[in-house]
């Protein structure tokens, strides 16, 4: 597994990742699962802040992963000239 596909795929689980917390603290919102998430000590801000962040770190590493795919194009490029 080259570089830019293992930050392809980090950026894919951080993504759903994210949406997951985040429907889990829209649940807590609704008071659907709220002595769930409360019996594992979490808050509706918590599940936020966990979904903030794996989203902030879904778009690090896709942005990563395209600068580096096209540095490994343009030195592919340098290459075949």
């Amino acid at each position: 597994m080259d570089h830019v596909t293992r930050l392809q795929f980090i950026g894919r689980v951080t993504y759903y990742v994210g949406w997951i917390t985040l429907l889990c603290g829209g649940l807590v919102h609704l008071n659907i699962a709220t002595s769930l998430f409360l019996a594992m000590r979490m808050t509706q801000r918590n599940l936020f802040e966990i979904s903030v962040m794996s989203f902030l770190i879904c778009v690090a590493s896709e942005l990563r992963a395209r600068e580096s795919a096209g540095m490994a194009m343009s030195s592919g490029l340098r290459k075949a000239a």
